[in-house]
């Protein structure tokens, strides 16, 4: 016995059919679930050219190969598809407890191709799959439609149901959209809201009860009990955040310096993401005012948004499925300026920066109305917040009138303008529906491209690669372009993957100017990162898991009791590297040039900065070091293109003529 539930859902909605199919071993044994599992699958079954929005387009939900073992910090599930933003790989991640509810019904995944005529949900509780009239749910925000199906469903069901829902910017097809469960909690990028939403797919909905299968639980839980008591023992003074922004501005100049993985324990059980705000507006990772201001444009923000303003509102803190940190929390907005909800979740650091330091705005109290709002209406608030920042720079420089912005005056730190903005964009309604598509388009409609921030249509995360050029090098070679998740400067130094990996490089101290320079190191520093990063999505394992480094959160072991192998820590970068490389041919496929993801010359500090810690930084040698992480993957350096050998060592041309 593995992990794994051997069987995968297969649904036509056009046909209104569906169909359970057997993987064979050797696909869990080549690319373990989660997103390795929807790497193999749409790689062979989406064809060359479909349109995302398309009937032949498939929207994957996947949990990952940990799942429900007892393994601490593997409630992670991924949803994935053809991108309608970038027309390549599209992928997000989301925790809650939908990932468990896929296993609970009898798969490692569901695949759902094909369009409605008219709005439905899928339901399955384990015994039965039913596609279902959604009518009276569609229209209503992903909270409200949530609270539906639960409310017409509870009591029915042998077990609570767990949704994963779209609101109102996934119906419409804003192609920054995500899907949302756990009253709003989002799995954001890529573009996978107006994927559902063009399958008028409302929802899908899992109730079932099936027991969770595992080689060897008990050394499962053995593994679990010892991060546990590691984590009982961190804990931090009171009201310490009060001091993390001189912190920040500390870290901004000193060398590089690897940092103890356990950090992240202490700094996301007491206040969750948004820890990291104060550190990055002023050490420089932070981006301001469209990515072109410094700390110095917001010298006091960082006490605006500090972590433990927040904390004070926390009515209670929650988990994720087998987690023991509980990053999220609920607070209490009642009554609050701009405010019109009662309560919300926790915003995460991405939310906070991209709608705090990005657009000047200095209202705290704004952020809870956006994050709840976006929530509910499903748009990223990565995408959103870039695009919004566009908006208002554009405006600024003339290049967008009052006339264009339905009246509106678009100006740095103008609350009620981007209140309003916002609003107008998930409604798409006048200016907003002609910018409800990302930063890309709206640039390409009406100019500004110079001051429109995305890589391959992508919006990129709030980490700047002028701080963290490794993460600059992950910007472009992700075949997700944007994504702030697969790899960072200060995430590698925190994991020690140099103790599982034999070719992955030690982290050392440095001064930070060495990570400006192309070199073999760097290239096979980012391959790493790029390799755990994919085996972490494949059991589907959680970030902050991760950056505990490997000496805390014990993936290796974990996977081997879980499926009874007996494997090293090669093997498994390796498969890592193969997840990685499907991806990448999944985009060659869809006709995407990898060569043509870059970043925007302001990100790569062209001109630079001329103050802060990011003052004079430019990446000169940046498109070097791409070629070189390129190269270290046995891709083409030149255009990104996986070299046959390369395929053929990973055993990629074998594992894609596997038919189910």
């Amino acid at each position: 016995m593995t992990s794994f539930t051997g069987k995968i859902l297969c649904v036509d909605l056009s046909a209104r059919s569906f169909e359970t199919k057997a993987v064979p071993p050797e696909v869990y044994e080549a690319v373990l679930a989660g997103k390795g599992l929807e790497a193999w699958y749409l790689y062979t079954h989406i064809p060359a050219g479909a349109d995302p929005l398309g009937p032949e387009n498939i929207l994957a939900f996947a949990a990952g190969a940990l799942c429900g073992t007892g393994a601490f910090l593997t409630g992670r599930w991924t949803v994935a598809c053809k991108s309608p933003l970038t027309g390549g790989w599209g992928d997000a991640n989301c925790g809650g407890l939908f990932a468990p509810a896929i296993k609970q019904c009898g798969y490692d995944a569901i695949f759902i191709s094909g369009v409605s005529e008219t709005p439905v949900y899928l339901f399955c509780d384990g015994r039965t799959v039913e596609i279902r009239d959604a009518e009276n749910y569609w229209g209503l925000d992903a909270t409200e439609a949530e609270r539906a199906l639960h409310a017409d469903l509870d009591g029915v069901c042998r077990k609570k149901p767990c949704v994963a829902v779209i609101g109102p910017s996934g119906e419409k097809l804003s192609l920054i959209s995500g899907i949302c469960n756990e009253g709003g909690r989002i799995a954001a990028r890529s573009g996978v809201g107006a994927v559902m939403g063009s399958k008028k797919l409302k929802a899908v909905v899992l109730a079932g009860a099936r027991p969770f299968p595992c080689h060897d639980a008990e050394a499962v839980k053995a593994l679990s009990k010892e991060l546990g008591r590691k984590l009982l023992k961190m804990t931090l003074p009171t009201g310490l955040g009060v001091f993390i922004g001189a912190g920040g501005a500390m870290l901004g100049h000193l060398p590089y310096v690897p940092l103890d993985g356990s950090m992240t324990a202490y700094m996301f059980r007491e206040w969750g993401t948004q820890a990291n705000t104060s550190l990055a507006i002023t050490s420089g990772d932070g981006p301001i005012r469209n990515w072109g201001g410094t700390p110095r444009d917001v010298r006091r923000m960082a006490d605006v948004y500090n972590p433990e303003h927040i904390n004070k509102i926390e009515t209670a803190k929650y988990h994720c499925y087998s987690c023991p940190l509980g990053c999220g929390g609920k607070l209490n907005i009642r009554g609050r300026k701009y405010v019109e909800y009662d309560e919300t979740h926790k915003p995460e650091y991405e939310t906070i920066e991209a709608f705090g330091p990005l657009l000047m705005n200095w209202s705290l109290d704004s952020i809870y109305q956006l994050n709840e709002y976006l929530n509910r209406a499903g748009l990223d608030t990565i995408s959103a917040g870039n695009t919004v920042a566009w908006a208002i720079e554009c405006f600024e420089h003339g290049i967008l009138t009052k006339e264009q912005t339905d009246g509106l005056e678009l100006h740095w730190g103008d609350t009620e303008a981007i209140l309003t903005l916002v609003r107008k964009m998930v409604a798409r309604e006048g200016f907003g529906d002609a910018i409800a598509d990302g930063v890309k388009r709206a640039s390409e409609k009406f100019g500004g491209k110079e001051y429109a921030m995305h890589i391959g249509g992508q919006e990129p995360g709030m980490h700047d690669a002028r701080n963290d050029p490794q993460l600059g090098v992950h910007f472009v070679a992700e075949p997700a372009p944007g994504k702030h998740t697969v790899g960072m400067g200060i995430e590698y130094g925190a994991m020690s993957l140099c103790d599982i990996c034999s070719w992955a490089p030690p982290a050392t101290m440095h001064g930070k100017d060495k990570d400006l320079e192309d070199s073999e190191r760097m290239a096979y520093i980012t391959k790493a990162n790029a390799c755990y990063t994919m085996l972490v999505d494949g059991a589907g394992g959680c970030y902050y898991g991760q950056m505990m480094g490997v000496h805390m959160w014990k993936l290796v072991d974990y996977l081997n009791a879980a499926e009874g192998w007996d494997y090293d820590g090669d093997h498994y970068m390796e498969i890592g590297e193969r997840i990685q490389t499907l991806r990448q041919l999944f985009n060659v496929r869809q006709g995407v040039d990898p060569a043509s993801f870059k970043l925007p010359k302001r990100m790569l500090g062209e001109p630079p900065l001329p103050s802060g810690p990011l003052k004079g930084v430019t990446l000169s040698q940046h498109r070097e070091q791409v070629s070189s992480h390129w190269r270290a993957f046995g891709w083409d350096d030149q255009t990104g293109v996986p070299l046959p050998e390369t395929v053929r060592r990973l055993g990629i041309d074998k594992l894609t003529e596997v038919e189910i």
